[in-house]
């Protein structure tokens, strides 16, 4: 999906970046950039502060976030925190994209309502979301991706 075809409800969102993160923080380095996890979110230093960031695909850690929900589909298994999805490679949980077909049961805390040719869905890390039942239960399905 072009992203020229979708409507966001927000047109701009604010980045509130931070001047300091804690000194437990994990700095991990990917594609030559150090990304810093700490209490269960990801930075990246910008101009002397931290910028909230997704990590992108290939990146790997070793202990998956605090609260992550394990999520099957087509016989894989995914842990999935907050929009970002990991699957275990050896020692380390890496960063994916989510099939589409793949059903969540809760949004990333920065998810974005848009509109795609008068219909609602859903965004975030150009993941879109449409919301379905299942079960009789609230769900999210991913349906498609939002490219620049």
């Amino acid at each position: 999906m072009s992203r020229s075809k979708v409507t966001y409800k927000t047109p701009t969102r604010k980045v509130v970046s931070v001047r300091s993160i804690p000194k437990s923080s994990v700095a991990i380095k990917h594609n030559g950039v150090s990304i810093y996890y700490t209490n269960n979110k990801f930075f990246r230093l910008n101009g002397g502060r931290y910028l909230p960031v997704v990590p992108s695909v290939g990146f790997q850690i070793r202990t998956l976030p605090v609260g992550y929900k394990r999520v099957n589909f087509n016989n894989r298994s995914y842990y999935a925190h907050n929009g970002i999805y990991f699957v275990k490679v050896n020692n380390y949980y890496e960063v994916i994209t989510p099939e589409i077909g793949t059903v969540v049961y809760e949004l990333p805390e920065d998810v974005e309502k848009v509109t795609i040719d008068g219909a609602r869905y859903y965004e975030f890390n150009n993941v879109l979301y449409e919301k379905i039942q299942v079960d009789g239960t609230r769900a999210y399905e991913v349906i498609g991706f939002v490219e620049n």
